[in-house]
């Protein structure tokens, strides 16, 4: 693979994730109709990239002539588990639906927010100034520094964007642990406490040209891996004039040396841990794809890279 079938295929890939979207059935919660018949859902199609709030104005009308008389204090859950409103949808989307479900059936409330397990919302303000403060730390991370985010000029995004190529990424990881003995994961557990997901925000350093999304999980998640000799911990480190040979030799690999590859990395994993799912933006990519590819093309617009990971053990671990 050139070069330019590299670049062609993140230019694809960036479009995919700023074009994402998820199809949403949001019901009025029962307790607030007011109507006979109750309302219809509504339909929507979200954005991956946005946030719940930001579709209120959509969603007022349609619900509006259901409504007790109150105050409004938009709210969003998902079998129960009320949606943290700053994590973007297509991440909330991606962790709570192991197996995805289209449409995405939520329920939308307008009394009675939880403000004992969601922090304060006003509304757009508030995700405009959330989603300013994510960027302003992933610019710390990635400049040492954030004082152009305010006022960001076209060159300052280009400068941006060209420190995350550069490799020091801020990653967002979501982990959800099954401890239940199963084999598909659209058996798993309906998650009902944001207590059962664990949350890593931490920044990723890339190291050299080799540095796959498996590397990056290791690092993020090291109690889940088995400890790997100095040998085999980076047998993909090659001298510059042998760049070129691993490349033909990487894109004439057969599929079946491929899985051969997949099955060594799962078998350094722990022997009680087992990784069931890694998913980016929707996707489910191979973990031997490099890293620098993932965060080049797959971050949010806030710059960090959100990923979700579902990981199977025997007996519980602390993180």
């Amino acid at each position: 693979m050139t070069m330019d079938d590299y670049k062609a295929a993140g230019n694809e890939a960036q479009q995919y994730v700023w074009a994402g979207a998820i199809p949403l059935q949001i019901h009025l919660h029962d307790s607030e109709v007011t109507t006979l018949p109750p309302p219809s859902p509504a339909l929507i199609l979200a954005s991956r990239l946005g946030y719940l709030p930001l579709l209120v104005p959509q969603i007022k009308p349609f619900f509006s002539s259901s409504l007790p008389p109150g105050v409004d204090t938009v709210w969003f859950d998902y079998k129960g588990l009320p949606l943290k409103w700053y994590i973007p949808t297509g991440v909330l989307f991606d962790l709570l639906c192991a197996e995805p479900e289209r449409p995405w059936n939520i329920t939308v409330h307008f009394r009675g927010y939880p403000g004992n397990l969601l922090t304060p919302c006003e509304g757009e303000e508030s995700v405009k100034w959330s989603f300013i403060n994510s960027l302003k730390e992933a610019a710390y991370i990635i400049n040492g520094n954030c004082k152009n985010i305010m006022n960001m000029s076209q060159s300052d995004q280009a400068e941006l964007w060209l420190s995350v190529l550069n490799g020091r990424i801020p990653v967002r990881l979501y982990l959800r642990i099954i401890v239940e003995d199963i084999d598909d994961l659209e058996d798993s557990p309906i998650v009902d406490s944001w207590d059962k997901i664990s949350y890593i925000n931490h920044p990723v350093e890339i190291y050299g040209n080799c540095f796959t999304l498996y590397d990056a999980v290791k690092a993020l998640l090291p109690e889940f891996f088995a400890e790997e000799s100095s040998i085999d911990a980076n047998p993909c480190v090659e001298e510059v004039g042998e760049e070129r040979e691993s490349e033909e030799a990487s894109s004439s690999r057969s599929p079946e040396d491929a899985t051969e590859v997949s099955n060594e990395r799962a078998g350094s994993l722990s022997d009680n841990a087992e990784i069931k799912l890694v998913r980016i933006q929707g996707i489910e990519p191979k973990l031997e794809i490099p890293f620098a590819w993932i965060a080049n093309n797959l971050i949010n617009p806030e710059h960090y890279l959100h990923i979700c990971v579902y990981v199977k053990i025997r007996e519980p671990i602390n993180i």
